[in-house]
């Protein structure tokens, strides 16, 4: 009896994990706020195009969200120039529903992704 509950224990152990199937979307949405200014605005960016606001130039390389998922559950790959820095003030993946997981790190500005744009 122990053999086989040892059996059945490693056969869920050892069983392979699937992953969350993914959309990838013509583009998505981003959010700035300038926090000295305390101006915001939304972004509204196709995958690999780039939009300047103050000091910054922020560019949406990619989007996904779930396929049984709502485009509000993206997570989006961003890449965030400051002109001031020598190098980029963020690079990597973002989710709209846990922004704070991966954050940018700015004095000034906050960036994060709102959704993916489906149309």
């Amino acid at each position: 009896m122990i053999r086989i509950l040892s059996f059945v224990l490693m056969a869920v152990v050892a069983a392979p994990v699937h992953a969350e199937t993914a959309v990838q979307a013509k583009g998505g949405v981003v959010r700035w706020l300038d926090k000295v200014s305390g101006e915001t605005g939304d972004l509204e960016l196709s995958r690999g195009q780039s939009a300047q606001n103050g000091r910054l130039t922020i560019q949406l390389d990619d989007c996904r969200y779930p396929v049984d998922g709502t485009p509000t559950e993206a997570y989006a790959h961003l890449t965030v120039l400051d002109r001031l820095m020598e190098t980029p003030a963020f690079t990597g993946w973002m989710m709209a529903t846990s922004p704070a997981l991966s954050a940018m790190d700015h004095s000034r500005y906050d960036v994060w992704v709102l959704r993916c744009l489906t149309e």
